[in-house]
């Protein structure tokens, strides 16, 4: 489906852009790519710069790219470059999981989405694959906190593709692996059975299913949806290895940033930029140069897969 007849009111809730409803339209490829990348993950100037970026690898894969976020309450699929320099540049903006999207439309905000909340817009617009740098997942502490990712409800029970270099590294990723297969989730490997590290190409933990081609990719997501199984595809692909984190002490790295966490009294959604703006600095930015790295070869991958799904049609 290209929109609902909701989506073509004058005061929708959503909006598809004309660009990518016609490339739905007409069979052609589409990506997903979400907003708190650029709005709460990566610091100013160079935020902008990789969102950018995002699009046109895509588009030299010939894929139509779609950012999604949310501009004055209303959610959009496909944002403008006039709109993704606006919220790149605008300071204490919201961060949007699904529960916040009604919210954000009821009082005119702005805000970047998260994977939860980019994959139900993507999905409710017709777009089968998405692509992210590190997804969310259990945080440590979670038996106590409770603390866990929306984006894993979101994978268990939204049909579509996601790639991604693993589960954030701030994240507990042996629960994070043991809750995806608690949800149905697969967790697949791409040309590996070692799941990646978000900032290096192996965290040390096993998967048990691999594809070697985007091809693979495909067919896998159109027999789960044969099957009935409405969950979605975890593709883990590893950042490229000439470009991954000298992890040397980021043990103790990590460990200081959850202490000031703790001590700053950051909790929640702010975990997560706090955590990684930490090791950021801390790295002096190495870790950045990791994750655009990833986020580069992960947009490359997903247009490939988007496209062979396209032929696949």
């Amino acid at each position: 489906m290209t929109a609902t007849a909701q989506d073509r009111t004058t005061n929708a809730p959503m909006r598809v852009s004309e660009e990518v409803r016609a490339a739905l339209a007409e069979g052609r490829p589409v990506v997903a790519l979400e907003s708190t990348i650029f709005t709460h993950g990566l610091p100013r100037p160079r935020n902008l710069e990789v969102a950018l970026e995002g699009e046109a690898i895509a588009r030299e894969h010939g894929v139509v790219p779609a950012t999604i976020g949310v501009v004055d309450g209303v959610s959009v699929v496909g944002m403008t470059e006039e709109e993704i320099t606006r919220l790149s540049r605008t300071e204490n903006l919201l961060k949007a999981s699904v529960r916040e999207l009604a919210y954000a439309n009821v009082h005119g905000l702005s805000a970047g989405t998260t994977i939860a909340a980019t994959s139900y817009l993507a999905v409710r617009a017709g777009i089968d694959v998405f692509a992210t740098g590190g997804l969310g997942g259990v945080h440590h502490g979670a038996d106590k906190t409770f603390d866990e990712s929306a984006d894993l409800v979101a994978l268990s029970r939204t049909s579509f593709i996601l790639v991604s270099s693993g589960a954030k590294a701030i994240l507990d990723i042996s629960a994070t692996l043991e809750r995806f297969e608690t949800l149905s989730v697969p967790v697949v490997g791409y040309r590996t059975l070692s799941y990646p590290g978000f900032y290096v190409a192996d965290s040390g933990f096993t998967l048990n299913q691999k594809v070697d081609t985007p091809e693979q990719a495909a067919d896998l997501l159109l027999t789960q949806r044969a099957l009935g199984i409405p969950a979605g595809i975890n593709l883990a692909n590893p950042v490229p290895l000439d470009e991954q984190l000298d992890t040397a002490g980021f043990d103790d790295i990590l460990e200081r940033a959850w202490a000031d966490a703790e001590r700053d009294g950051i909790t929640g959604q702010a975990t997560t930029p706090y955590l990684l703006d930490y090791i950021r600095v801390a790295t002096e930015g190495r870790s950045l140069d990791a994750n655009v790295a990833l986020y580069r070869n992960n947009i490359a991958l997903a247009s490939q897969v988007a496209t062979a799904l396209v032929e696949r049609s």
